[in-house]
């Protein structure tokens, strides 16, 4: 089922048990910001990007390696070199996801980020070495940002997409079949915002982060809100700047944040987390975070 009516979704969702499959994601794979700059064509429709900063390429990799130091003490995290013609690959989820068994390919907006879906050594370790299948959505019309987009709920099988320039009808439905989904819930983002991760985050089917102000219609984030609750941390515009809905459960037992994104949080709001049973991990991610993303975005899972 695809939908953008609420009370459809919201039925749909509360009847729906956990036993699509595991929550959280096996490994993760990373791409180094080799060359760091910032990419002008993803500036023109990422407000979270300032063309103006100047950007530290040695700091960038620097808290990029510590990332992946960070993450690896969850699950295997691989890492691949970044280039110098793909200067946003840093972010892979975008470009590259997966669901048990199957690589699937983003079909992206803007022409720089397209060249990322080429690396043919990313494609060969999942065909090659893990064998998997591949699912390319860009032979199909829709623009579809993978989980830049789509959120996730892997336990229910349930898929949340904020629809913008990024993101826009076909490409919700080819992902949503993609990713083997049993209900996707579309909504319009606010005016500015350019994809669904900086403003929600579902942490391992039991908790959700969420930026009411990012979303056109604050009915869609209530409701959102609702079928989480309690555990339903809700950010305002502020934290949602410090990318504090840009978060993600690699295990049942962690959330992580940038560092930017957990001390822009209350005690009342971590206590949130904690009562659904997450500690709260926090990485330096500054100078990538000038680039328009933040930890989620550096994360490609592996289920």
């Amino acid at each position: 089922m695809i939908t953008r009516d609420i009370a459809t979704f919201l039925r749909f969702a509360r009847a729906t048990p956990t036993d699509a499959g595991p929550a959280n994601a096996r490994g993760a794979f990373l791409v180094t910001p080799e060359a760091f700059r910032l990419a002008e064509q993803s500036a023109s429709d990422n407000r979270y990007m300032d063309m103006g900063v100047e950007v530290g390429a040695d700091r960038a990799l620097a808290q990029h390696r510590a990332l992946q130091r960070a993450l690896s003490t969850t699950l295997p995290t691989v890492c691949f070199p970044g280039r110098e013609d793909t200067p946003d690959a840093l972010f892979p989820n975008n470009v590259f996801g997966t669901a048990p068994g199957r690589l699937i390919l983003g079909h992206m907006r803007h022409e720089v980020r397209q060249r990322e879906a080429e690396r043919s050594d990313i494609r060969a370790f999942f065909r090659d070495v893990l064998g998997y299948a591949e699912l390319d959505l860009r032979q199909q019309p829709g623009i579809c940002e993978l989980t830049g987009s789509l959120i996730i709920d892997r336990a229910r099988g349930l898929g949340f997409v904020g629809l913008t320039d990024r993101c826009d009808e076909a490409g919700a439905a080819a992902m949503h079949a993609a990713f083997g989904l049993r209900a996707t819930f579309l909504f319009d983002l606010a005016p500015g915002e350019y994809h669904t991760n900086v403003v929600l985050s579902i942490l391992a089917g039991r908790a959700v982060v969420i930026a009411p102000g990012g979303f056109a219609d604050p009915a869609a984030a209530e409701a959102i809100a609702a079928l989480y609750a309690p555990h339903a941390l809700v950010i305002d515009a502020a934290q949602k700047q410090a990318f504090a809905a840009n978060c993600i459960a690699l295990s049942d037992e962690v959330c992580w944040m940038s560092a930017t994104g957990v001390a822009a949080l209350s005690e009342a709001q971590r206590d949130i987390l904690a009562a659904a049973g997450f500690a709260l991990q926090g990485v330096e991610l500054d100078e990538i975070e000038k680039a328009g993303g933040s930890l989620r975005c550096c994360v490609a899972e592996i289920f």
